[in-house]
């Protein structure tokens, strides 16, 4: 009997579905498919995106490792690359991403919101009259122009990040080599520095030297707070100054790579966890917060050396582990 590939008269009926039921164990048992058990198929699912399927403690380690090394000079996008390396886990993806960042964001913004605020109106009132006229907007502007070079540096070299992030051998030890090498750097920069200046004396020179520094943060292991804290520290400011500039330009800065993280992610077809994205919001930016007001209390009196010290042995071990 010749097989259609017309759907039957009674397709959906017990008695067709055993009267073929022997047909069809002869198609799968040759490696084949019967035509007419396409019409016994469900539509095809989209694929689930990773954080569809993160345990629990997948979770909050990576919102915990987020909160914390946002804004503390050990980078965060290395941390965040090698942490499900070295448990195990399936990388994240865009999607969980996105929500730590906004976390992080929520939290810098809470923490400086009163002097944002002032920021705010006095920039727009300086852009009014054509002239700065008090260190808020001052402050304001230069936050403005340190934010630049990111957008024409560090946003061409991103598709540097993706590529390295299909290798998980070459990304270990991208983030060994940046994370010892900017580790030093960072170490010479706290000895070096005269650290006598605050963020409001940078002038539009420091300001765009600390942004173009912050374009190298596209790699992986460099440290975006990391790499800006050893600029202003080259340029003589003090530990607490280069980290509140740091944490200030981090601001626009993550609003626009979030920005683009979630354009990417709206185009994409991929189920989200809501819940798990929710939770991963939430705990990074309690951990952020936290991080922030602790950090910017004890920097002056720590120095960057433990920071050093923690970027070397996090090197060596990669390094151990890889090669």
């Amino acid at each position: 009997m010749p097989y259609s590939t017309k759907p039957p008269p009674h397709q959906f009926s017990s008695t067709y579905v055993f009267e073929n039921w022997e047909q069809n164990e002869m198609f799968s048992l040759c490696g084949l498919e019967s035509p007419e058990m396409e019409f016994f198929k469900l539509p095809s699912m989209p694929n689930p995106s990773p954080e569809m399927t993160m345990e629990a403690t997948h979770i909050i380690l990576l919102s915990v490792v987020q909160g914390l090394t946002e804004f503390l000079p050990i980078s965060s996008s290395g941390h965040l690359i090698l942490t499900p390396l070295l448990f195990g886990y399936e990388l994240q993806g865009l999607a969980f991403d996105v929500a730590v960042h906004l976390g992080t964001l929520g939290a810098i913004l809470l923490y400086f919101r009163g002097e944002l605020a002032a920021m705010v109106v006095a920039g727009l009132e300086a852009l009014k009259e054509r002239r700065i006229r008090t260190p808020e907007a001052e402050l304001a502007w230069l936050i403005v122009l340190a934010s630049l070079p990111v957008v024409l540096l560090g946003l061409p070299l991103q598709p540097l990040l993706e590529l390295l992030r299909e290798d998980d051998r070459l990304i270990a030890l991208v983030i060994a080599g940046t994370t010892i090498s900017f580790g030093l750097l960072l170490w010479i920069a706290d000895v070096r520095g005269s650290r006598s200046r605050d963020e409001r004396s940078l002038g539009w020179k420091g300001a765009l030297l600390v942004g173009c520094f912050q374009a190298i943060a596209v790699i992986p292991g460099t440290s975006r707070s990391g790499i800006m804290i050893t600029a202003g520290l080259l340029l003589g400011l003090t530990r607490k100054a280069a980290s509140r500039f740091s944490f200030l330009l981090a601001i626009p800065t993550i609003l626009m790579a979030g920005g683009l993280e979630t354009l990417q992610l709206v185009r994409s077809a991929a189920a989200v966890d809501w819940v798990a994205l929710g939770a991963g919001a939430f705990l990074s930016f309690v951990v952020a917060y936290l991080t922030i007001r602790l950090f910017l209390d004890f920097i002056e009196k720590i120095s960057m050396l433990p920071f050093v010290l923690y970027r070397f042995a996090l090197g060596a071990l990669i390094l151990a582990l890889v090669l």
